[in-house]
């Protein structure tokens, strides 16, 4: 019997309650409508916001206009770039059709009672809707039944750059507007007022950017699902080039020229050279990996500045090595100078050994041939009979014999080729011969920076102008 009692006297507590939250949620949905005005409560009264304006008569018109905040940030790694935009947009409701000539201005918390477009950027990887201190949304609603929707919006959109000409490039950027549902036999988009439907970028100031041009487009976006409305609005950056001229451009020709101040060094001076040849070197390696961290490297870029800081290098290289053939040909001649002084002695004392062993020689024979004349004479006079000597001189002496010159051995096309090639690397190095080593450094000192000026104007005459 008291189990029965407890469990009627919680089932009426439990009946209690519910009547009661009832109660309040009616007083609620009372006192809100109360809040909305005569006119927009009429105006509410069985209004359906899952259904487009227009439902059965064509498609819905929606004019739209930016209002560009700021551009943020511009990033080159990333290929994307972040804005704030005041996003307008403009359609009319003929449920929405009302008796006075003002508008209406709504709280933007009310958006969620009305019909929106469902609009959307195509290339965002990351938006926001800014809420401080409420959601910044505005509507708007006229007579005619015009709906003003306004919304501030900070996105970021990726862009593709082509960085060839960094840091002396032109970007074209884009912010596409498409409806993520309707299609175009639902839904129209139209720029309110054309190029001029955008504004703010005549004050906006960027750090390494300023805008050149702008205007406005209307396409179709093409899927599978359909073809979509869509709005492309376009706007050229081009990039202050100052900052790098002063950051990589200036630092890296002032490093060539002091590369060359080793030409008006002493060749003899080689802890100098050496010392001024490898510092600009490690310089401007530090400088060209300074230049190189804040890009992107992974899409394998040849950017212009990497030109620029190639050309530098391969002219201060070439300065230090410049010093190493010197050197080399310094000491090379100085060899030949000493070798050739001791073979002219050698050739001189070799010539009076040479002289004095022919002269003793032919003394010997001359006695041979006077001794054995004596003797074929006293060996006539004893046998009484003539004898003839017939010396037949096969040599201008007479005391040699002529030896035959053996026969030529033709000799096959490959020693020819090679015989012909030998003497033409022969002349070409007769050519590049340098009498003296130390004119080296006086070709160097006009070459040098005729070839660096020649080169500058080529690279910024290209990339300039081209």
């Amino acid at each position: 019997m008291t189990l029965s009692v407890s469990g009627g006297t919680l089932l009426f507590t439990l009946l209690l309650i519910t009547r009661l939250l009832e109660n309040a949620l009616l007083n609620a949905e009372v006192k809100e409508g109360e809040i909305l005005p005569p006119t927009i409560h009429k105006l509410m009264k069985g209004y359906n916001k899952y259904l487009r304006p227009f439902f059965d008569n064509g498609p819905v018109s929606v004019g739209m206009s930016l209002d560009i905040a700021s551009i943020d940030t511009i990033s080159e790694i990333n290929m994307d770039y972040t804005a704030t935009i005041f996003l307008r947009q403009r359609w009319t409701d003929e449920r929405l059709v009302f008796q006075g000539n003002k508008s209406l201005s709504l709280d933007g918390r009310l958006v969620e009672l009305l019909w929106v477009p469902d609009t959307f950027i195509v290339d965002s990887k990351k938006s926001f809707l800014h809420d401080i201190t409420v959601e910044n949304r505005l509507i708007r609603i006229f007579p005619n039944g015009t709906v003003l929707y306004a919304l501030r919006i900070t996105t970021t959109v990726a862009c593709n750059m082509d960085l060839t000409k960094y840091p002396m490039d032109k970007q074209t950027c884009t912010l596409q507007l498409e409806s993520w549902g309707y299609n175009i036999n639902d839904l129209t988009f139209h720029w309110t007022r054309g190029n001029e439907s955008v504004s703010g970028l005549d004050t906006l100031k960027l750090a390494q950017y300023t805008v050149e041009d702008h205007y406005t487009s209307v396409s179709e976006a093409i899927y599978e699902t359909g073809h979509y409305p869509k709005l492309v609005f376009h706007f050229e950056l081009k990039r202050s080039i100052l900052y790098f001229i002063l950051e990589t451009y200036v630092p890296s020709s002032l490093l060539v020229v002091l590369s060359w101040v080793s030409f008006w060094i002493s060749q003899s001076s080689v802890p100098a050279r050496i010392c001024i040849g490898v510092t600009t070197v490690l310089t401007m390696t530090t400088l060209m990996m300074g230049a190189r961290t804040s890009l992107p490297n992974a899409n394998c870029f040849i950017k212009a500045i990497d030109v620029y800081l190639g050309i530098c290098f391969s002219f201060i290289f070439g300065a230090l090595i410049e010093y190493a053939v010197a050197h080399f040909c310094t000491l090379t001649y100085t060899e030949s100078m000493y070798g050739h002084h001791m073979h002219d002695a050698f050739d001189d004392e070799m010539n009076g050994i040479i002289t004095t062993i022919a002269s003793n020689s032919n003394r010997a024979k001359r006695r041979k041939e006077a001794n054995a004349a004596a003797n074929a004479a006293a060996a006539a006079a004893a046998n009484s009979a003539p004898v003839e000597i017939a010396l037949t001189p096969s040599s201008p002496s007479g005391s040699e014999p002529r030896l035959e010159a053996p026969p030529e051995v033709p000799r096959h096309w490959c020693f020819t080729v090679l015989a012909v090639l030998r003497k033409v690397l022969r002349r070409a190095m007769n050519c590049c011969h340098v009498e003296n080593p130390h004119y080296i450094d006086n070709y160097s000192r006009v070459t040098f920076p005729l070839s660096f000026v020649m080169v500058n104007l080529l690279y910024w005459t290209y990339y300039l102008y081209f």
